[in-house]
């Protein structure tokens, strides 16, 4: 399994289209949540906070333009339009109004994942290279691989993406909810014990004691944060 590398939010009013770039957008290992009108599209993107929003421009109650200019107006999340509309104007349009990347329907997938992939390197300036390390733990995001003194760990997307959240900012302590919305994201379906039962497997693996765990710490009444560096 491949770590979630971004929470996506596709709008488009053409079910079979927005199907067909989820599938390949998950193929990549990204977690996608799809709408099929503008208002729906302001919604989640506000109470979600994805980290990139694909986006159709003529869609119905609010147009995607439209929806480009409020959400560049309240954030910086990675905006790609999609549009039926090739004319140069309206591409020209679509970056002026605040999107960073604009393709012409129809669109290749393939393209698409591709535009994606650079623009989140772009946005995030590379973050993912780093390996971390505490103690005796590296955290390798750019190859999904952990070790523990040398020896590799096999976990799951989810226990890596819940150490690699901890690692990445060691001391901090991130309360349930934070892990739920940072590792689990669109998922509804998940409540705070699972991300205590994905803590005690994620223990069983890289603690050589998990009763007393020297990475993984448990705050009481807050939640949990990895160990100093």
């Amino acid at each position: 399994m491949r770590i979630v590398t971004a929470r996506i939010l596709v709008a488009d009013d053409d079910p079979k289209h927005a199907q067909l770039i989820r599938l390949y957008l998950e193929r990549e290992g990204h977690q996608v949540l799809t709408v099929g009108d503008g208002r729906a599209a302001l919604e989640q993107a506000r109470s979600r906070k994805p980290d990139l929003v694909v986006l159709d421009v003529m869609m119905p109650l609010v147009d995607g333009l439209d929806v480009c200019r409020i959400l560049r107006a309240e954030s910086d999340v990675a905006i790609v339009m999609v549009t039926a509309r090739s004319a140069e104007n309206d591409m020209l349009l679509g970056l002026d109004i605040g999107a960073d990347d604009y393709l012409s329907k129809p669109v290749s997938p393939r393209e698409l994942t591709a535009r994606i992939r650079a623009l989140l390197r772009r946005v995030r300036g590379g973050e993912t290279a780093e390996v971390l390390r505490v103690g005796e733990l590296e955290v390798d995001p750019a190859r999904f691989e952990v070790r523990v003194d040398g020896t590799a760990i096999k976990l799951t997307a989810k226990e890596f993406g819940i150490l690699e959240l901890l690692a990445r900012d060691p001391g901090r302590v991130f309360t349930r909810g934070q892990i739920l919305d940072k590792v689990f994201g669109f998922e509804n379906d998940v409540s705070e014990r699972t991300v205590d039962a994905h803590v005690v497997n994620l223990r069983r693996k890289v603690e050589q004691n998990p009763a007393e765990p020297r990475y993984v710490q448990t705050v009481y009444g807050r939640g949990y944060r990895m160990a100093e560096r």
